[in-house]
């Protein structure tokens, strides 16, 4: 059976609905992990994280296993807790986030320099917010890491510019993982904020790239790295929430990939899933 490694920060979510809120669980590489698990259930996915000994980390655990979704490699931390963030939405569905999570026990992810456990994996996935949360010299030993394992490496840049200590590091980290990435997942606005480049020039810049992937360009779909796959995409009928719509995309192309799907068929199972998803309110929709 392949395995999957999602690595990443579990937060809980307060979605705002009028005076009310909702209280779920997200995080950019959990969504992604379930979404991908639901869509190929023969792949096993496992989520590595920190979290703390606190009731709203043991919601978090119990949520990751009931979703499927592997937790062996969940370290606990005594006395820590997870980030929480919170989710605005427009009467058109684009969304607003405030966070709190300085101190989240994810920031202590891989804090021994140890990353051996990642070497149980076929596949390792992660993005911009994963290491953007992490001190810059575990950032730095992580992709020296990589760069000389065996691991099918795959990345979303989920670029957040408040996450990151400056942008020459944000710049200089997302450019050796788009160096590394085997599989490159970027979204064309995270690429146009973080490097001042135009459409044309991330475009550009990914029809060079080594690997495999697809740069996510919202409604009007993706487009393939690695090979030309001319086809059109249809627009989701409505729109209530984007929240996840990327994360999503992310988990159907990768469940089709991974599971000897083309390109094109992967592209394709990508955008729909994303259509269906941002068809509903929060991060993970009901089965």
């Amino acid at each position: 059976m392949m395995s999957v490694a999602c690595i990443g920060e579990a937060m809980i979510e307060l979605s705002l609905v009028g005076n009310n809120a909702q209280v779920g669980v997200a995080g950019d590489t959990l969504n992604t992990a379930i979404y991908l698990h639901r869509a190929a259930p023969n792949i096993q996915v496992d989520f590595i994280t920190c979290l703390g000994d606190d009731p709203f980390s043991s919601r978090i655990c119990d949520f990751i296993s009931v979703q499927g979704i592997g937790a062996a490699a969940v370290r606990k931390i005594a006395g820590a807790s997870p980030g929480l963030y919170a989710i605005a939405t427009t009467p058109e569905g684009e969304r607003s986030f405030t966070y709190w999570r300085s101190n989240a026990a994810a920031r202590q992810l891989f804090a021994d320099h140890d990353f051996s456990l990642l070497e149980r994996y076929d596949a390792v996935y992660l993005s911009g917010i994963s290491l953007a949360i992490l001190p810059h010299d575990i950032r730095l030993a992580l992709i020296d890491h990589l760069k000389t394992s065996s691991l099918r490496v795959i990345y979303d840049s989920n670029y957040r510019p408040r996450l990151w200590d400056s942008i020459d590091n944000a710049r200089s980290v997302t450019a050796a993982m788009w160096t590394r990435a085997d599989i490159a997942l970027p979204s064309i606005d995270d690429e146009m904020l973080l490097f001042d480049e135009t459409a044309d020039q991330v475009t550009a810049r990914f029809a060079k790239h080594k690997g495999q992937g697809a740069l996510k360009r919202g409604p009007k779909g993706p487009l393939s790295i690695g090979q030309a796959v001319p086809q059109s995409y249809r627009h989701a009928p409505y729109v209530i929430d984007t929240t996840a719509a990327g994360d999503s995309f992310n988990g159907g192309y990768l469940a089709a990939l991974l599971t000897g799907k083309t390109q094109s068929e992967a592209l394709m199972a990508g955008h729909a899933l994303a259509a269906v998803v941002i068809q509903h309110r929060g991060a993970i929709i009901p089965e």
